[in-house]
């Protein structure tokens, strides 16, 4: 297991993927909530088959998988649901993340945390990706056509920018161009390589 791990952190359509994706082309072990989240939902697991008792058979797709845009536009018109939802998936999800870690090779790894506020004990250090509202607003219709009311929702149930902002250790503005997040990632790596290296 790796010594040092750098959390990453920003909200919905701030650009956390495009980061982290640029680190595991370094070599960065990277253990991501979002695809945790995935994983433990997958058909025939036991979460799913829990998630479909609760919400009903309408939630899945008719292959049997879940209906992950169904089910966010109702959990985020729903508070108590979301609640219930993150009260179910959060120890699976945390459970997968903490064995990605352990079985990290790489010199430090990246932890990353959907749009969370809080600081896990694990990390080291906090990185937050950071983009205006309305480019987030942009790139989260562009992505996966969510409605206007569901994405608005979304981020008002996220922590604020300035949460967010108050524990970042070191910020990535992304709103500029594909080789600025290159040479942004670049520098933070070398960074971290030095502070993995010196304990």
């Amino acid at each position: 297991m790796t010594d040092y791990v750098v959390g990453l952190t920003g909200g919905i359509g701030s650009g956390k993927t495009a980061v982290s994706n640029r680190f595991a082309a370094l070599g960065i072990t990277v253990a991501d909530a979002d695809s945790a989240a995935r994983q433990i939902v997958a058909k025939g697991s036991n979460t799913l088959a829990q998630i479909e008792a609760h919400f009903g058979q309408d939630i899945l797709n008719k292959d049997g998988e879940l209906n992950r845009a169904k089910l966010r536009a109702h959990i985020f018109a729903v508070p108590a649901e979301r609640r219930w939802l993150e009260s179910l998936t959060h120890g699976p999800i945390m459970a997968v993340l903490r064995d990605t870690l352990s079985a990290a090779t790489s010199p430090y790894a990246l932890l990353v945390l959907s749009a969370g506020s809080g600081r896990s004990p694990l990390i080291h250090r906090m990185l937050v990706v950071d983009a205006p509202i309305e480019l987030q607003k942009q790139r989260v219709a562009a992505r996966d056509g969510s409605k206007p009311e569901t994405i608005d929702a979304i981020i008002a149930a996220q922590p604020s920018r300035k949460a967010r902002l108050e524990i970042a250790d070191d910020v990535i503005n992304n709103e500029g161009l594909e080789t600025d997040l290159d040479l942004k990632v670049e520098a933070l790596h070398q960074q971290y390589l030095t502070f993995a290296n010196h304990g």
